[in-house]
């Protein structure tokens, strides 16, 4: 079909008939709309900040990351998950995004990474968020800013066992699956997915390892700044809860997931020190140190 309008000739398409280009563009507007909108949203999460089943997050996205994943040729592998990996996953995810700090946990960012939809992107989350949503909640006692560290702080520790029990049974799964593929060979087809698989397992294991450090280091920062601006006595209990915390981080990055949750609440002493001692007016001259 044309259209003469004065000098100029328009041509397109007959009516009902739309060029390719045109359907390939309509396409992608409608592929951008729709992780738009998935964006804005982030993971449902139930008890304990343990992520809930959904298509959309759990079928339909991870689909999409898979494509992208394999166009950018990373390890993708068609396995179905064990249940060991998919409780692994549950498990992890309370310390990718913190259900009481949305302000600071970049929900929709880590959704999208989560899903493969978006290569790796926590290395540049920065630790002043965390301090910076304490600043804005209008609390009516510096006391109270503290105790929600505190209460942060010692919520990730007592979920650190279990999380860590469900990183060594994926690690054993990934062991056995080895073992198994000797007995067929090592040129097997599926020895293609088994790498994949452990690749796939060993990147969710080191973003873990990456999340508890930056909370780490979040807690951090914001008790090194709330020091300085609302000094109180409360430093204290915060400070040896960090340490408390701070065994396990080194833990993760020592890849030393399988010793038992006793070796870390109760089996032996922290050796983490205290970085931080708050004095009293009665100790020298009544300033925190570091």
């Amino acid at each position: 079909m044309s259209v003469t309008t004065g000098q100029n000739r328009i041509t397109g398409p007959a009516p009902g008939k739309p060029s390719a280009g045109a359907g390939k563009i309509a396409k992608a507007l409608l592929a951008l709309a729709l992780v738009g909108a998935v964006a804005a949203c982030a993971r449902p999460v139930g008890d304990f900040g343990r992520a809930q089943p959904s298509f959309t997050h759990d079928v339909a996205m991870p689909a999409v990351g898979k494509w992208r994943a394999a166009q950018a040729g990373e390890p993708v592998s068609n396995f179905n998950q064990t249940d060991q990996e998919r409780l692994m996953h549950d498990r992890v995810w309370r310390f990718l995004i913190a259900p009481h700090g949305r302000d600071w946990a970049f929900d929709s960012s880590v959704e999208l990474q989560r899903t493969r939809i978006y290569p790796a992107r926590d290395s540049r989350f920065t630790v002043d968020r965390y301090y910076g949503t304490l600043k804005k909640d209008p609390y009516q006692s510096s006391r109270v800013r503290y105790r929600r560290v505190g209460s942060d702080i010692d919520t990730d520790i007592a979920l650190m066992p279990s999380t860590f029990a469900a990183i060594c049974d994926v690690i054993e799964v990934d062991r056995q699956r080895a073992e198994a593929l000797r007995s067929l060979g090592m040129g097997s087809p599926m020895s293609a997915e088994v790498a994949a698989r452990q690749a796939e397992n060993g990147q969710y294991i080191s973003w873990f390892t990456r999340a508890v450090r930056y909370r780490y280091d979040s807690y951090s920062y914001a008790l090194d700044h709330l020091l300085v601006e609302t000094p109180h006595e409360e430093a204290r209990a915060v400070d040896a809860s960090l340490s408390r915390l701070l065994v396990y981080v080194q833990a993760a990055e020592k890849a030393d997931f399988c010793r038992g949750a006793g070796a870390f609440n109760g089996g032996h002493e922290s050796r983490a020190l205290p970085s931080r001692i708050y004095m009293t007016p009665n100790d020298y001259e009544g300033e925190y140190r570091k």
